[in-house]
């Protein structure tokens, strides 16, 4: 950490972060902030709370010396409304130049105020990009005079679609900085930004872990897409001496019962649902009747009836999703009697954000383990 006179920050900034009882920089502010205002572009992965909008309000306060300018000179594009109600609230607490004007921009405001607002003058807008493309579309948003462009919680706008809006608001603009604010990077994520990123400063923070929960050996495969994870579950599963008994966890009936029709492609007789919507499919009403049932081999279960199942004796859980309740799934693989018990994960690009939250409350990484080269990848 630096305190900020050590930053290139301005001094009015500097005597505001004080007023305000900042006196220090986070990590992630004392490794960007130098850089940003030079001009650097940034992409910067770190956890919730690092201090990462305030790093570039600062940095583009820093820049804009003067406001007052027919044209926006910063895009700020964020995934909600909400996030745009908290970045321009940030930067009213931080910012003490009034001549700088700073609009959000969102889906509930009327779209030709918001045009009106853009066109009257503005230096800094904070929007969603789905809104800023349709404002874009009917000439309100002028993008020729953008030096500055920040992706905040850019992970959230891949996970929300908006890839396309994102791209095509960056390439309207002739030349400018790009700040890119993540909690997490992934593939989709890379492929949104190429485009328009060159060569960042690319900074990555860890969250500190908290205590480690003695937990099975926990073993994690990442694929592209739900299908995927269906063709590799085939894979894996169809191996019987190894995977003698198996509980495999999903988050909804539905995709038990897709799971259920599509392993072994509906034919196998060692594959059952637990307490199921409908009676006439294979199932099991108890876990110990599973347990202790020469012929299942595999058990689907969907995570809302799930609640207390005693999984002694099971010597495979496998999650086909990450709960939407996390602690549903810590409480699932806490260690049994057996060392040699183990817990498979199944990820996609958007479940790295729960992966890492999963992670910091059990106090480790999960092994990443390599796609066996006969998995066929939709």
């Amino acid at each position: 950490m630096l305190r900020f006179e050590q930053t290139k920050i301005s001094k009015p900034l500097i005597t505001r972060m004080s007023q305000l009882g900042y006196h220090q920089t986070t990590d992630l502010q004392a490794y960007s902030l130098n850089r940003m205002i030079g001009g650097q572009d940034i992409l910067a992965i770190a956890p919730g709370k690092s201090g990462k909008t305030t790093s570039y309000i600062l940095a583009l306060l820093t820049r804009i010396k003067q406001g007052n300018g027919d044209a926006p000179r910063a895009l700020v594009l964020v995934p909600n409304k909400e996030k745009v109600l908290e970045v321009v609230a940030e930067f009213d607490k931080i910012n003490q130049n009034k001549s700088i004007r700073i609009v959000g921009i969102h889906h509930d405001d009327p779209i030709d105020q918001q045009v009106f607002e853009l066109t009257d003058g503005v230096d800094i807008v904070v929007a969603i990009p789905t809104r800023a493309r349709a404002i874009y579309l009917k000439l309100g948003l002028n993008t020729n005079k953008i030096n500055h462009l920040v992706l905040d919680d850019a992970e959230e706008l891949v996970k929300q679609g908006m890839q396309l809006q994102v791209v095509e608001l960056a390439q309207s603009i002739q030349k400018a900085q790009v700040m890119v604010f993540t909690n997490i990077y992934h593939e989709r994520l890379e492929k949104m930004i190429e485009p328009f990123i060159k060569e960042p400063a690319i900074l990555e923070f860890e969250e500190e872990h908290e205590l480690k929960i003695s937990t099975r050996a926990q073993l994690r495969y990442h694929v592209p897409n739900f299908r995927t994870k269906l063709n590799l579950l085939h894979l894996l599963l169809s191996d019987q001496e190894v995977f003698d008994k198996v509980v495999l966890f999903v988050n909804q009936a539905h995709t038990a019962e897709t799971i259920l029709k599509d392993l072994f492609n509906g034919k196998s007789n060692e594959v059952f649902l637990y307490k199921p919507r409908f009676y006439d499919l294979p199932h099991f009403e108890s876990i110990m009747a599973f347990k202790y049932s020469p012929s299942a081999r595999i058990l689907i279960v969907n995570g809302e009836n799930a609640e207390n199942l005693d999984l002694s004796g099971i010597p495979f859980i496998f999650h086909v999703e990450i709960p939407v309740q996390i602690d549903h799934y810590i409480q699932r693989v806490l260690k049994t009697e057996s060392e040699d018990d183990i817990s498979i994960l199944l990820t996609t690009d958007l479940e790295l954000n729960a992966l890492r939250e999963i992670e910091l409350k059990i106090g480790q990484k999960m092994d990443l383990m390599d796609l066996p080269e006969d998995l066929f990848i939709d």
